[in-house]
C-alpha cells in the first residue's frame, strides 16, 4: 500500500513537471480563460487585437446609469480604461438621443489574451460587443442576463435588414458609436452596411469606419485605437478612404467559391510562445508557479490504492 501511495505521489509530481515543461503546447485560451482577476499596476494593452494580452485591466461595472452587462458568467467585462470611458460616454450620449441604454456583451478577460470561445480578437481590452436590443427599463436578473438572447435585425437569408425590426434609431445609434476619435472601426453585418449605404444622405463620412464582417446581425463590435503613447500596443491599419459602399461592399453578396478539393489544414491554436513575450509575465503575475497551467490541464485522476 505504501508503495502504491508513493507511486501516486510521484505521478502527481510528474504531471506537474510535464505541465511546466510543456506549457507552450497548451492553448493560450485555456491559460488566460482560467485567470479570474487582473494584474496590479499600470494598464498596458500588449500586442494586437487577435494576438495579445492586457495588464492592469479595469472592470466595467455590471450596472451603470445607461448600460447593463450581459453573460456575467463569462467574466468578460474587462478592458483598457479607454474602453471603459468610451462605454460610459457613448451610453450617456445615446440615452439623450432616444436609445434607452446599452446591453454590453463581451469585452475582454481579466488579463486579456485569447478567449476560450466566441472570438479571435478581444485580446487587448480595446474591443466590445454591444447588442442591438436596447436596455430595458428595469435591472435584469443574473438569470436573465444568461438566458436573454440578442436579436437579429436581418431578414431570413441575412441579405437585408428586416423592416419590421429596423428603424431610424439604428442609424442614429451607429452614427453616434463611430463619432468618437478613439474609434478605429465598428463591425456590422454586410446587410446592415448595405442598408446604411442606400439610405444615408450626403453626410457619409461616418460610414467609413463601419466595416462589414460575418455574424454581426444581432450586435455590433466596437474597436478602439491603441491609446496614444502606449508602447507595445498594435493598432489596426485605418480603413480605406471612402464610405466603403459600392464595389467594395458588393463582394460580400457574391456566391462563395466552391470549397477546395483538399480541405485546408486547421491553424494551430495560439500558445504563449505566439503572444508578445511580456504576456507570459502578465499571465503569471501573482499566481503560484504553474498555477495557470495546472488549472488549464486537468491532472490524471489518482485512484486510492487497494487494501
Amino acid at each position: 500500500m505504501r508503495a502504491a501511495i508513493l507511486a501516486s505521489l510521484m505521478g502527481i509530481g510528474l504531471a506537474f513537471g510535464a505541465v511546466a515543461a510543456g506549457k507552450d503546447t497548451i492553448p493560450a485560451k485555456q491559460l488566460f480563460g482560467h485567470v479570474a482577476a487582473p494584474t496590479a499596476g499600470a494598464t498596458r494593452s500588449i500586442g494586437g487585437y487577435a494576438r495579445g494580452c492586457l495588464a492592469g485591466a479595469e472592470a466595467l461595472p455590471l450596472d451603470g446609469p445607461h448600460w447593463q452587462v450581459m453573460r456575467l458568467s463569462r467574466n468578460r467585462n474587462w478592458g483598457n480604461p479607454e474602453l471603459i470611458a468610451y462605454i460610459e460616454k457613448f451610453s450617456a450620449d445615446v440615452a439623450r438621443d432616444g436609445w434607452s441604454g446599452l446591453l454590453v456583451g463581451d469585452m475582454s478577460q481579466p488579463r486579456g489574451g485569447p478567449l476560450p470561445t466566441g472570438h479571435t480578437s478581444h485580446q487587448v481590452g480595446l474591443d466590445a460587443d454591444v447588442w442591438f436590443v436596447p436596455m430595458p427599463d428595469y435591472k435584469l436578473s443574473a438569470e436573465e442576463r444568461e438566458k436573454k438572447s440578442a436579436v437579429s435585425v436581418l431578414m431570413t437569408g441575412r441579405l437585408s435588414v428586416d423592416p419590421r425590426k429596423w428603424s431610424d434609431l439604428y442609424p442614429r445609434l451607429l452614427k453616434r458609436a463611430v463619432s468618437y476619435p478613439e474609434v478605429a472601426r465598428i463591425f456590422v453585418s454586410a446587410a446592415i452596411k448595405k442598408e446604411l449605404c442606400q439610405t444615408t444622405g450626403s453626410d457619409r463620412a461616418w460610414l467609413r469606419k463601419l466595416r462589414p464582417w460575418w455574424g454581426h446581425d444581432d450586435h455590433f463590435h466596437v474597436r478602439l485605437d491603441c491609446p496614444p503613447g502606449m508602447a507595445g500596443c498594435e493598432s489596426q491599419a485605418p480603413p480605406p478612404v471612402g464610405d466603403g459602399c459600392g464595389a467594395e461592399l458588393d463582394v460580400w453578396f457574391k456566391p462563395p467559391p466552391p470549397p477546395p478539393k483538399i480541405p485546408p489544414k486547421l491553424k494551430p491554436e495560439l500558445t504563449l510562445a505566439d503572444l508578445p513575450a511580456s504576456c507570459r509575465s502578465v499571465l503569471n503575475e501573482g499566481l503560484a508557479p504553474g498555477a495557470a497551467e495546472a488549472a488549464a490541464v486537468p491532472l490524471p485522476h489518482i485512484r486510492p490504492a487497494a487494501n
